[in-house]
């Protein structure tokens, strides 16, 4: 770690060169040789930064800018202090760019401050330079550094370099720390301490799931190896549907633990917005920190996002299914597993249908399997007092397997609270029955 952070200080030293350079070329135009980028010299190291320069294999216009967009982050009056040694009686230099905020006294790279570092007064060379902010190059591509958007009418390059956080994190601390729940990132990280074996569903869900697994473990060798990217696109689609507590969100979260995946649950109710193109902007956001980044994508109760198109009727219906058809669009391109959960199958879009690799039922379990969750489910410090028969429970109570979960829950405490350890029948039945009012149905001691 020692030996990363003198490359960066290397590399700053490098940029300030790099930068009075271009200076001198404009204040003291007869008195220095055409500009010419300095020797860079770093330590090898095996540091995050290092190992990006390596994999995209930077050339030294795209590490220049690189840097320009970092170092607000660790050195804020960076340009300003070598600015000033030119300046030295203080004016304005609008050649440079460069922009101020309320909050950061320094100044803040824009479009224009490339352009004046890489190509000076070179209108052709400015041109070029221009290049490595559009969608074609790979900063845009893989989400590592943009331009910031600016309102209609405004030169584009006079907008803000932005660095995306994770690089930030990435390049100055050495790790980049999982995102976290926010409006910028309206996406929760989900996991599990359950296994496979806590999970009792049918032999055909679960040999669909096994076809998840087979697409997880195969899919790079079927693409790279079989030569099979040009003929089939990217990623994996499944949609999950059935009754809640069957096992949809669970079976998410046990995938993304067996392969050591992230898995990220969008929250709708940060994403869906009554304001025409909020919706869009706000699934941007998710999808592109997740490009790349071999997540596991699953959207719960997907109907919000995904359900069926309406007839056009008036802007609303124009302008809802304009945001399903960028919802169809962005899920196809997304190369790596998303995962749609629904109760209702027939809740969802054709459009979607069609494209999902797999649609999964998880049904209400049998009472076979509902047995083999009570059995399951009870704690083992625990035992079941003489009257309880989990078979006949099992048989008669229809429940999901969370629901078993919430009623030996209800009765564990209960237990615990007379201090003992046999679970009476009585605390299961009420149990029971506390969970049939949450569903509404009739309930039948």
């Amino acid at each position: 770690m020692e030996t990363h952070f003198q490359n960066i200080v290397l590399s700053l030293d490098f940029l300030k060169e790099v930068i009075k350079l271009r200076l001198d070329e404009y204040f003291k135009p007869g008195e220095r040789k055409p500009f010419q980028y300095p020797d860079l010299t770093m330590q090898g190291d095996d540091s995050p930064m290092s190992q990006f320069i390596v994999e995209h294999q930077l050339n030294i216009e795209e590490y220049t800018i690189l840097l320009l967009a970092l170092v607000p982050h660790i050195h804020p009056n960076f340009i300003d202090n070598i600015v000033q040694g030119y300046l030295p009686t203080g004016g304005d230099f609008p050649e440079i760019g460069g922009a101020k905020t309320n909050q950061h006294r320094g100044t803040i790279p824009t479009g224009e401050t490339i352009l004046f570092i890489l190509a000076g007064n070179d209108m052709y060379k400015r041109m070029l330079v221009s290049h490595y902010f559009s969608g074609d190059h790979f900063f845009a591509k893989e989400n590592v550094l943009t331009l910031e958007n600016l309102q209609e009418g405004e030169p584009r390059m006079s907008g803000k370099i932005i660095l995306q956080q994770e690089f930030v994190e990435l390049f100055t601390l050495g790790t980049s720390p999982k995102p976290v729940f926010s409006p910028d990132f309206p996406a929760k990280h989900i996991t599990t301490k359950m296994e496979w074996s806590d999970l009792v569903l049918n032999a055909k869900t679960m040999q669909q799931i096994h076809d998840i697994k087979i697409w997880l473990d195969y899919n790079d060798a079927l693409m790279q190896d079989w030569g099979m990217v040009r003929k089939i696109k990217p990623g994996y689609r499944a949609l999950f549907h059935g009754p809640p507590g069957t096992g949809k969100t669970l079976t998410a979260t046990l995938l993304g633990k067996q392969f050591n995946k992230d898995v990220f649950r969008i929250d709708l109710s940060q994403v869906v917005s009554k304001y025409i193109g909020e919706t869009e902007k706000n699934l941007e956001k998710v999808f592109a920190r997740a490009d790349r980044k071999d997540w596991i994508l699953f959207f719960d109760e997907a109907d919000a996002l995904f359900g069926k198109r309406s007839n056009v009727q008036n802007a609303h219906d124009k302008y809802a299914n304009q945001e399903t058809s960028y919802l169809l669009q962005r899920v196809e391109d997304f190369p790596g597993l998303i995962i749609l959960a629904s109760n209702f199958k027939s809740n969802i879009d054709q459009a979607f249908i069609r494209r999902f690799n797999t649609i999964i039922q998880f049904p209400i379990p049998t009472p076979l399997e509902r047995l083999e969750i009570w059995k399951s489910s009870i704690p083992t410090k625990a035992a079941l007092a003489p009257d309880v028969d989990l078979a006949t429970i099992a048989h008669r109570y229809e429940l999901s397997g969370s629901s078993i979960i919430s009623v030996i829950h209800f009765a564990s405490l209960q237990t615990l609270h007379r201090n003992s350890k046999t679970i009476l029948r009585s605390d299961l039945v009420e149990g029971i029955r506390r969970e049939y009012e949450k569903e509404e149905k009739v309930f039948a001691g």
